[in-house]
């Protein structure tokens, strides 16, 4: 007896699951027949068949899917079984006969165990991307925030920045004043100096200071 398997997936085992699923839809075949049928033959169980194909396998095949169930729809086209006709009287025999306008409403057809498979498998799509959407949405919330602390922080360093600035502008227009004042001080002491002393030379070529 063996054993069933449930160590990772081969390109080749995803290849073959994706054959026999497709043939068996378009064979009109159920997704759960092609499951136990992958799995006897890979000895994996057919639930981990049927979970390989959802979360994985059944999205790169969405084109394949569709020709399958064409292809599927085409053959039903062909004419109808003989023995499926004999049935269909026998059933239609067993009921009264019930006028066109008394019919109200029309009789629900059964759902197929694949139409089933297809509901759920939309339903789970529907889940992932609602899932998948909130997940963003959630980020693109975490990145606005993040953003936003990041403006607030470089709005406060700019104002921090700008009264630096000014201050400094004010201290150097203060420096050049007080420098200006201490040249023109200078240049008044020396013209005051220059008034109020004067030289000439003596015959001997000395300079002598003259009083005023």
């Amino acid at each position: 007896m063996s054993t069933t398997r449930q160590d990772a997936w081969t390109q080749d085992e995803d290849l073959l699951l994706a054959e026999v699923v497709l043939r068996h839809i378009r064979e009109g075949g159920t997704q759960l027949q092609a499951f136990e049928e992958v799995g006897k033959r890979l000895s994996r169980t057919a639930a981990a068949c049927g979970f390989r194909w959802n979360s994985s396998i059944r999205k790169q095949y969405k084109s394949g899917i569709e020709l399958a169930k064409k292809q599927r729809k085409d053959a039903k086209r062909s004419p109808i079984d003989k023995n499926e006709v004999s049935t269909r009287e026998i059933k239609a025999s067993d009921n009264p006969p019930v006028k066109t306008e008394e019919i109200s409403p029309p009789v629900m057809k059964e759902i197929t165990f694949e139409e089933l498979i297809v509901y759920l498998n939309k339903l789970y799509d529907r889940a992932q991307n609602s899932s998948d959407y909130q997940e963003s949405l959630s980020i693109y919330k975490n990145n606005i925030k993040r953003l936003e602390q990041k403006i607030q922080d470089i709005t406060a360093e700019n104002a921090r920045l700008s009264k630096e600035l000014y201050e400094m502008e004010h201290d150097y227009k203060a420096l050049i004043e007080i420098m200006e004042r201490a040249r023109k001080m200078v240049v008044l002491k020396e013209e005051e100096f220059a008034q109020k002393v004067r030289f000439q030379m003596d015959k001997n070529g000395n300079l002598e200071k003259l009083d005023k």
